[in-house]
């Protein structure tokens, strides 16, 4: 196994580099738990909430380019960032339908009062 900082070859069963210490089989276990929310992010902004899924989106987008490049804890921060913007565009999405249809049943009570 190859050290990330330094490319030192190691042992495939050492979890520090012989030569710099960096850690070796954190990183690898680590990616492989790292949710990145796309397929969520593009859901909720086409279904709930334009604006807000955006974020989503370009969060979710970042998380498998930090991974590569070895920033676990900045991938884990872009999952945990998609992960919440798609919560709030969901619930967004969910008061703007439940307030539309709260919307039209109060008309339809209104007009037919007005009959």
């Amino acid at each position: 196994m190859y050290c990330r900082k330094c490319g030192t070859q190691n042992d495939d069963n050492a979890f520090n580099c012989i030569k710099c210490g960096e850690v070796l089989q954190l990183a690898e276990v680590a990616t492989q738990n790292i949710p990145n929310y796309l397929v969520h992010s593009i859901l909720v902004t086409l279904f709930c909430c334009l604006p807000l899924g955006i974020p989503a989106i370009v969060f979710a987008a970042q998380v498998n380019g930090k991974i590569q490049s070895g920033d676990i804890k900045g991938a884990l921060a872009a999952s945990k960032n998609a992960k919440l913007w798609c919560w709030i565009s969901f619930g967004l999405g969910i008061l703007t339908i439940i307030g539309y249809i709260l919307l039209i049943v109060f008309g339809v009570v209104a007009s037919s009062l007005d009959a």
